[in-house]
């Protein structure tokens, strides 16, 4: 998708310069923001496929911008920025609805590998799915429009929260342990581990559970990791 439309959110100018100058190169549509406001702004009015989101952020942290844009409904592709390698970082990142995590500082190559593979993850779901409507009771999922309801009403999810429902679901019955849905979610080159998975399928039960204490569709198989029961 060298096509695609990039958001890139970064303070230091140098850094915003040469990364602009990079995904140029490599055929994408590049829009920049050199802080939080500004990055709210320009996501509205160009509504990237992808953004590249520095959590230092002036006037609005990284953090902050991408709650706000996950509320206002925009399920792109989110890959932070971050000079902090605490896990509490990371952690905070993901369940705000982060897709990825690269530290500072890191290369170029390395962020447009990212880049690459979040795109085309996003490419394959959406022409890849056989079945176009999984429909499981009150709860339904659009594979082609990447859209998921209960009882009715829209579910705001990330891409990462829709793959990962969709994977599960895809895979009904079926007990997928944590490594394998790291690996076909995020990919191997993915800077986490699989609590990266726990804190997302505890996000999907908040959103899509009655209790998300006790769950009925997206259920833990201990010592294996998950499961989409019917």
């Amino acid at each position: 998708m060298a096509n695609s439309k990039i958001l890139i959110v970064e303070d230091d100018r140098t850094l915003l310069e040469a990364l602009k100058y990079r995904m140029s190169k490599e055929g994408y549509t590049v829009y920049t923001a050199v802080d939080g406001v500004q990055a709210l702004e320009v996501a509205r009015a160009e509504k990237p496929d992808l953004i590249i989101l520095d959590i230092m952020l002036p006037n609005l942290d990284g953090l902050e911008v991408c709650r706000i844009l996950r509320k206002r409904g925009m399920n792109v592709p989110i890959l932070m920025l971050t000079a902090k390698a605490e896990e509490i970082d990371r952690v905070v990142g993901l369940e705000l609805g982060a897709d990825d995590y690269i530290t500072k500082p890191f290369s170029v190559r390395e962020l447009l590998a990212r880049v690459r593979a979040s795109l085309r993850r996003v490419e394959m779901m959406q022409r890849g799915a056989s079945e176009q409507m999984l429909a499981f009771g009150d709860l339904a999922i659009d594979l082609s429009r990447h859209q998921v309801s209960l009882s009715g009403s829209v579910v705001n999810l990330s891409p990462k929260e829709f793959e990962l429902l969709a994977f599960l679901a895809r895979n009904r019955g079926r007990a997928i342990g944590r490594d394998t849905l790291l690996e076909k979610i995020w990919g191997y080159d993915f800077e986490g581990d699989t609590r990266t998975v726990d804190v997302h399928i505890r996000w999907l039960r908040e959103k899509l559970e009655p209790d998300p204490a006790s769950p009925r569709r997206i259920l833990t198989v201990r010592g294996v990791g998950y499961k989409f029961e019917d």
